[in-house]
């Protein structure tokens, strides 16, 4: 149910103001009584704005924060009402987080223990005239998830041990491996008064399909009902609106009863598609319940999308298949996983949601997988991506753990994912459920079994029967896999690249060997979860860690990088390709150049192999808090130099080089509706500029599809590999930068130049115009604003040039800085001055 979806005539009233907090039971090292609390909101984000607690994102606070997940919270507010001849009072809450036992005068309306649910009390005969007193009170989480287990039993999870898979609570908001350990309690969502007579609709549940060049949309209504034993006539009315909102089609049924079914259809839609396939018209339904003489009680209005989508997995000559359609097309995927954009999602508002959306348009995608150790995402969220054309593949939400099958577990969960199957079938952009992350893969690889009692059920029931058989209940329209990865039809190997969807974490996590050429061992179906670290934006850090000098491996520094051993793999897996760094700065550019150049491999190997690798989910796009992690926008919503990559990479045509069996071959993506012929133009050629081998090549890529032409000998291999370069640009479109400079030698064994570029900065409107000359090859020309200017965006960055060629970077800023100031060393940086840098060290 969601609170916003229900507009007049019923009377809806917030109650989000008033309310105080106080902590009733718990080790809290100080006394909290009767503070002001806001609503939507959490214990946490309520003692800080109190001034009663640090930031928990800055510096080492979260470590001082481990007794909140242990406090008994009572949230508390007194409101005037007045009888006003409505029939029934509702008190409505989106979400309580998490055990929470509800009190309205005294009397006891509910104990509820579900973050992932809505909840709806009858207080008609609770409330008085007059003033009125509602409490919530929160237990423990963490002791309420122990008292659980008691019950369910323990099962294994992965992590820090904290029993999150014991109780239905977003799992990481007791930690992961790039989030804090901030176990909080709140009222998580909206919460007020409805106010409604005679008969509202409790669930309209949609079921859009296109066949025959129609667009059918079935409605199945539940009608709830103010007096029990009211069977008088009802009328629903159905409407359906074109685009532009012109009515297409209308129905109307009149009934006693309290569940119907009505019909809308349009001959000929205009169909919805991802971004890069088509548009993405959306249009209206319209649904009002009222008596049979046109009084109203209830009125709903949701957008949808004509379009068929879903996951094919077809058996091959190589394994199975994993591939995305939408209207039967085959859909190149390009995305990335989502996780909460914030710890305290209640904080996050639709501008915050259309930032981060736009973070994945900009970039190229179409597609988020909102990964199950969150949250079944707001409505921002999918509303967004139903109107900027991003697909949706939606977790259920149960991550990396065993889960008990016994209820009250196995009952919540249910109720959970009914609601959100409903909730979420409206939405065009949803094109894929899955059953859970990992869960699979831990049970069969991660030595869960021998912890897990003998005969116990561990989740595996809710991925193969409860979760399929509610999506064919409630709707059918989408695709369904149980788990990621998954390879079926070998379900005790989900890690079979040949079968569905892997998700490819050797290349970061192998203790041995974890450099990011290993995305290349092997050819996946689908590729749902592969990333690579580096550190958040400098500016990012600064505001975060008020020590300075700033040091990568300071304790402070470190309660920012939550994956085990990540520091020794970030300095491991850039060895092989870049020289040793001294200092901060050093450190912080190479490794986020380190993770830039991982996923434009891995994406750029993985794409090279399309349609046998149909899509790519990296992890992961956003960040919660200040961290180093896999993310391409960090925690400041400061956009790392892995998202210039990922627009690189995800750009309509792809040109790479690619290693094979028989040498380098160039690879040549077409992710657009028109053939790509032209011509390919290769030179091989000295970091000076001299001209030491050139051809020409004819390539021509069919419509979505990509091509492999192998480079012909001369230019395959150098001379002398330190001082070398190839260069392929496809002559048609060299104006637009489809090119691609191959180095024969890693940076650390490389001969580039220093003080290779002739640069100046020159204000203009909106910003600094920077113009950069080159007189020998300057490897990944990156400009870092923000340690000038904090607010401070660049329009390009990773910049490659030969000898001779200029480029321009536009600094966007309104901080009025001496232009030159970002030019600075540190500011003005490439791969180049890496090199020259350890070059003089040795020296």
């Amino acid at each position: 149910m969601t609170i916003a979806s229900t507009l007049a005539p019923i009377g809806r009233r917030d109650l989000h103001t008033a309310w105080t907090l106080t902590l009733t039971a718990g080790p809290a090292p100080f006394e909290v009584r009767e503070v002001p609390a806001t609503v939507p909101g959490t214990l946490i984000t309520d003692l800080h704005a109190a001034g009663l607690i640090e930031d928990p994102y800055l510096d080492r606070h979260e470590h001082d924060l481990s007794w909140t997940g242990e406090c008994d919270v009572l949230y508390a507010t007194t409101f005037a009402w007045e009888p006003t001849g409505a029939d029934r009072v509702d008190l409505v809450a989106a979400s309580l987080d998490t055990a929470a036992t509800v009190l309205l005068n005294g009397h006891r309306l509910a104990e509820v223990q579900n973050q992932h649910r809505s909840w709806r009390f009858d207080v008609t005969d609770a409330l008085v005239e007059g003033e009125n007193r509602l409490e919530i009170r929160f237990a423990s989480p963490l002791r309420t998830a122990r008292e659980n287990e008691t019950v369910l039993g323990t099962m294994p999870v992965t992590g820090n041990d904290l029993p999150y898979n014991a109780i239905r609570k977003m799992a990481c908001n007791f930690g992961w491996d790039w989030g804090p350990v901030l176990v909080t309690s709140g009222i998580a969502g909206p919460i007020g008064l409805e106010e409604w007579s005679a008969a509202r609709l409790a669930e309209v549940r949609p079921r859009v399909t296109v066949a025959e060049g129609r667009g059918e949309v079935a409605l199945h209504s539940l009608i709830e009902r103010a007096d029990l034993l009211d069977d008088s006539a009802l009328a629903v009315t159905a409407r359906l609106r074109d685009p532009a909102g012109q009515l297409v089609d209308e129905t109307t049924l009149e009934t006693a009863h309290d569940e119907l079914d009505l019909h809308l259809s349009v001959a000929d839609p205009q169909l919805w598609w991802p971004r890069g396939y088509g548009d993405q018209p959306l249009y209206t339904v319209e649904i009002a319940l009222h008596d049979a003489d046109g009084t109203p009680h209830d009125v709903r209005e949701h957008r949808i999308g004509f379009r068929t989508a879903g996951v094919a997995e077809e058996p091959d000559e190589i394994g199975t298949s994993f591939t995305i359609l939408v209207n039967d097309r085959p859909i190149l995927a390009k995305g990335a996983n989502w996780i909460p954009d914030d710890c305290f999602p209640v904080r996050l508002t639709a501008e915050d949601y259309r930032a981060s959306i736009t973070d994945a348009v900009e970039a190229g995608m179409n597609i988020l997988r909102i990964w199950g150790g969150g949250l079944y995402e707001s409505e921002h969220l999918y509303a967004l991506c139903d109107e900027l054309g991003i697909m949706v593949w939606q977790d259920f939400t149960l991550a990396c753990a065993a889960y008990s099958e016994l209820d009250p577990l196995r009952s919540e969960i249910e109720a959970e994912a009914r609601e959100h199957i409903v909730r979420l079938a409206w939405h065009p952009s949803l094109v894929h459920w899955n059953g859970s992350n990992e869960n699979v893969e831990g049970y069969h690889h991660w030595g869960w079994q021998e912890h897990i009692p003998e005969g116990a059920a561990w989740g595996l029931g809710y991925y193969t029967e409860l979760f399929p058989a509610l999506l064919a209940e409630l709707d059918p329209t989408r695709s369904y896999t149980p788990t990621s990865p998954y390879s079926r039809p070998l379900p005790a190997d989900p890690r079979n690249p040949d079968h569905g969807t892997v998700h490819n974490w050797v290349a970061w996590a192998s203790e041995e060997d974890n450099d990011y050429t290993r995305y290349r061992d092997t050819i996946p179906r689908f590729s749902a979860e592969f990333g690579y670290q580096g550190p958040a934006n400098h500016a990012t850090i600064a505001r975060a860690i008020t020590e300075r000098p700033l040091d990568e491996d300071s304790e402070t520094m470190l309660s920012h990088q939550k994956a085990v051993g990540g520091q020794d793999k970030l300095r491991r897996g850039m060895a092989p390709h870049l020289p040793e760094v001294e200092g901060f700065d050093d450190f912080h550019f190479a490794t986020q150049l380190n993770q830039a150049r991982a996923l434009l491999s891995g994406i750029g190997h993985y794409r090279s192999h399309w349609p046998v690798c149909s899509g790519t989910i990296v992890w992961q796009l956003n960040d919660c808090w200040p961290v180093t992690s896999w993310a391409a926008v960090d925690g400041d919503r400061r956009r790392k130099l892995l998202w210039y990559a990922l627009r690189d990479v995800y750009a309509p045509v792809l040109l790479t080089i690619q290693p094979r069996a028989d040498g380098p071959a160039i690879s040549l993506g077409n992710d657009t509706d028109e053939p790509l012929s032209g011509t390919l133009r290769l030179r091989r050629q000295r970091h000076d500029g001299q001209v030491l081998a050139e051809t020409t090549l004819a390539a021509r890529v069919p419509a979505r599809s990509a091509a492999t032409l192998p480079v012909p000998l001369p230019l395959a291999a150098a001379d002398a590999p330190a001082d070398e370069v190839l260069l392929v640009e496809l002559v048609e479109l060299v104006d637009t930068g489809i090119r691609i400079v191959h180095p024969f030698a890693e940076d650390r064994d490389s001969a580039l130049a220093g003080e290779a570029l002739t640069v100046r900065a020159e204000k203009v409107e909106g910003g600094v115009l920077i113009t950069a000359a080159a007189s020998s090859t300057v490897r990944d020309l990156c400009v870092l604003a923000d340690k000038v200017d904090p607010d401070a965006t660049v329009d390009r960055q990773l910049v490659t040039l030969l000898a001779g060629e200029s480029t321009t970077v536009r600094v966007r800023t309104d901080a009025g800085m001496d232009p030159e100031a970002f030019l600075a060393d540190d500011v003005l940086i490439s791969a180049n001055d890496l090199v020259a840098r350890a070059r003089a060290r040795t020296a």
